[in-house]
């Protein structure tokens, strides 16, 4: 059962559309739960999938392409298990909400929680179940070597929060920024690209970011095919943030100080912005210089935009989230080459946005353990290969072992029927801690955000210079650090 409650277009919505058309609504908007109140009684029987059968789950998500995948074969758990579920799909600003008013009510309206990193895990790790304790559990299918499975780098980020091995959500939406471009503009261009600009143009980690201006300034003055050379996330959002990060990873700049392990583990105390380092000015120097040649209809794009522009032939390449492929291989079929994203001074760095999927710690032991198989089949190598291949698709396998199947390493090839698949290559790059970008992983994080991408916001609209720009946000950030985190009661 699906209760959809849209607000805002949020990243990867358009890339589902399961969810939309059928979706079965509670009544008033209440679901009723495997007992938030009291337990639900667990059975005697021989299956261990089936001991809990007749308990109804409520699960709330964001409206992601993993979600929209599982709603569409949620019949299948219901009938392993006897386990119904109820997907309630929000707007991230909005699962936030009532994520944090169910954990402070003492209750569990929501037994099984969408856990994005940085707006629910971060701020609410304390009241999410340490998932070791079902994993554990004899009684239970599976034991927690399985764990093993999930890409290292994915469960630290999607998955942990702060020192220690507490597991507090299984790695379930891996979204990573690569570098999406016209393969077909490129190999038609190349020779005279090379000459012209004095190096192999072929996109890769090998290419700088000083390349992929020249490349990107090259096709503004040399192609019709497309309006401008490069394209970006550049609206005054959250995606803004996301795409500057990759530039100032690449050129050594952090948020914080050890911000690379700040950001795959996690910190309540981060300590004070290095954002007025020289090299956070000069990676927001190079963007501001890459923005003004970039198509000037960016300053209005999130990812959704972007994605759209892209796919309609409109800038030859960009910093996109790989779950664009399904789009871009749709519009442009065949032309389109994906690769990690360009090295600055210090590295190649590459976004990485994934979530987990986690248990309210609120909820009685026999509900836990029944939310906990839902967890298990919904993250299962069977089910994200199924998620793969079907009418949805889009959802990106996180556990590795996937990977090596022959099924998966021919879909990597065209023609696929898995378009998704085309970016494994450079998202499993990606996944390595040297050319993963992570963004700060603390409770304050969203405020932070808002602050970031406000002040370059100014910084592309020439309100600022790109110095004052880092050094206001920097102060802006020390700020909200310095007040402490306290979750709401």
């Amino acid at each position: 059962m699906v209760d959809q409650e849209p607000s805002a277009i949020s990243r990867r919505r358009t890339l589902g559309g399961a969810l939309a058309g059928g979706a079965a609504f509670a009544a008033g908007g209440l679901l009723n739960g495997c007992a938030a109140r009291s337990d639900v009684r667990r059975r005697d029987t021989a299956d261990p999938w089936r001991q809990f059968a007749g308990c109804t789950l409520n699960f709330v998500s964001e409206n992601t392409a993993p979600t929209s995948a599982i709603a569409a074969d949620a019949e299948r758990f219901t009938a392993l298990t006897g386990i119904h579920v109820n997907i309630v799909t929000l707007e991230l600003s909005a699962l936030v909400q009532k994520v944090a008013l169910d954990l402070a009510s003492g209750q569990s309206q929501y037994q099984i929680i969408y856990a994005d990193s940085y707006q629910v895990l971060a701020p609410y790790a304390d009241g999410l179940v340490d998932l070791r304790e079902p994993a554990s559990d004899d009684s239970l299918p599976g034991d927690d070597s399985d764990l093993a499975d999930f890409f290292p780098l994915q469960m630290d980020v999607s998955g942990r929060f702060g020192e220690g091995d507490r597991v507090l959500a299984l790695p379930y939406d891996c979204a990573t920024m690569i570098w999406q471009y016209r393969r077909d503009l490129f190999e038609a261009h190349h020779d005279r690209m090379a000459d012209d600009l004095g190096f192999d143009p072929t996109p890769g980690p090998q290419r700088s970011w000083e390349e992929y201006y020249r490349i990107a300034r090259w096709f503004n003055d040399n192609v019709d095919e497309v309006s401008y050379g490069t394209g970006h996330q550049a609206k005054q959002h959250d995606s803004l943030m996301c795409d500057f990060s990759n530039v100032l990873f690449a050129h050594g700049g952090q948020y914080f100080e050890n911000g690379e392990h700040v950001g795959r583990f996690g910190a309540v105390d981060p300590g004070p912005s290095t954002l007025g380092s020289e090299e956070a000015l000069a990676g927001a120097e190079f963007y501001s210089r890459l923005l003004s040649i970039a198509d000037p209809a960016s300053t209005t794009w999130d990812w959704t935009g972007l994605g759209a522009a892209f796919a309609a032939g409109r800038v030859a390449m960009c910093p996109n989230w790989h779950e664009f492929a399904a789009d871009n291989e749709r519009a442009l079929p065949g032309k389109v080459g994906y690769t990690t994203l360009p090295s600055g001074p210090a590295r190649s760095a590459n976004m990485y946005g994934g979530a987990g999927i986690a248990i309210n710690g609120n909820t009685a032991p026999n509900e836990r353990a029944a939310a906990w198989l839902f967890l298990k089949w919904a993250t299962s190598r069977k089910t994200q290969l199924r998620n793969l291949t079907g009418e949805v698709g889009g959802a990106t396998p996180t556990r590795s072992s996937i990977y090596s199947t022959p099924e998966i390493r021919r879909a990597q090839q065209r023609p696929t029927g898995m378009p998704t698949m085309l970016t494994a290559p450079a998202v499993q790059q990606a996944w390595k801690p040297e050319y993963s970008g992570l963004r700060p992983k603390i409770p304050m994080w969203n405020e932070c955000d808002t602050a970031i991408y406000t002040e370059l916001s100014r910084m592309l609209a020439g309100d600022v210079a790109p110095h004052r720009a880092m050094r206001d946000a920097r102060d802006h950030i020390d700020r909200i650090v310095s007040r402490g985190w306290v979750a709401a009661e």
